[in-house]
């Protein structure tokens, strides 16, 4: 197994065939926490979905979590995605069922079959972010952050390599904002790796980490100054 879960190499980004990104040369080893940051339409959204099947890699070099995406083909897309765990702004919950079957309906769609096994997974899940007591719970019936709790135990269920954020904090308030940020350090530390794109300066200099920049078409390593 190796420890290097993402490696590009002069790859190009890009979105309805324009370049979003180019050159770009990035690594992510196993059990780390990196934060890709950059102004709105600066590509992070862009480089996400290229780690996960939902944008081409056209040129260049693209290996994650052991899948070329250079070679990959549409009928390994899901393959790849059952070894990420991807989470969204808007949380993505199904709205016309309980935080359960909401659950439930991917490992379903991902070929789980043993209802004890799924019971128990969906259980240990929700128990890792802290929302077992909302089980039987509409999404409606939850607050924002607690939506997005839900929207971590999914990208939890099937034991991913990797945990893509795309601004996971976007819609939250700054005390709830905290409350997930801790979540993901918290699952970081007991050895998820997690890429979590944000335009959230006050939660980077809070929780300090690796971070990558998007600018001016490309993506470079940026130390920020503390304090």
């Amino acid at each position: 197994m190796s420890d290097i879960l993402v490696y590009l190499e002069n790859a190009h980004i890009l979105q309805r065939q324009k370049p979003v990104l180019t050159g770009v040369n990035l690594e992510i080893n196993r059990g780390n926490f990196y934060y890709l940051i950059g102004t709105t339409g600066s590509g992070k959204s862009s480089l996400l979905k290229t780690l996960y099947g939902e944008l081409p890699l056209e040129k260049g070099k693209g290996i994650v979590v052991d899948f070329d995406l250079r070679k990959l083909k549409k009928k390994q897309i899901p393959y790849l995605r059952r070894k990420l765990g991807i989470v969204f702004q808007d949380f993505q919950l199904l709205t016309d069922r309980s935080v359960f079957d909401n659950l439930k309906f991917v490992l379903r769609a991902t070929g789980w079959k043993d209802k004890q096994k799924i019971q128990q997974q969906i259980e240990k899940v929700l128990l890792q972010v802290g929302m077992l007591d909302k089980i039987h719970r509409m999404p409606h019936q939850l607050s924002g952050g607690e939506q997005q709790r839900v929207a971590i135990a999914r990208a939890l269920l099937n034991e991913p390599e990797l945990i893509l954020a795309d601004e996971p904090t976007g819609n939250l308030d700054p005390e709830t904002s905290k409350d997930i940020m801790n979540l993901l350090k918290e699952l970081n530390e007991n050895g998820q790796t997690v890429i979590m794109a944000t335009h959230d300066y006050a939660l980077i200099y809070q929780y300090p980490s690796d971070t990558f920049k998007c600018e001016n078409g490309k993506l470079f390593e940026v130390a920020l100054e503390l304090g």
